[in-house]
């Protein structure tokens, strides 16, 4: 459905400006590589930030506490 609206999208601004269009669809893969390290990091400090809560977390599963249960 993305890929289907990102289309449509680009196909109205063929019709209302076909120059812009046009460098719309040249750029785009040059943007979607300068967008990788971004991605790169934003998986890393998700993982960091995993381990992190788990260690915070490891003396209560230790210590049995089954987490949301009153």
């Amino acid at each position: 459905m993305k890929v289907l609206l990102t289309l449509l999208l680009w196909a109205i601004l063929l019709v209302l400006c076909w120059p812009l269009a046009l460098l719309v669809l040249i750029a785009w893969p040059f943007l979607w590589l300068l967008s990788i390290p971004f991605r790169i990091v934003g998986a890393v400090m998700n993982a960091l930030l995993a381990l992190v809560k788990t260690l915070l977390f490891l003396p209560a599963r230790i210590l049995g506490d089954r987490g949301g249960t009153s």
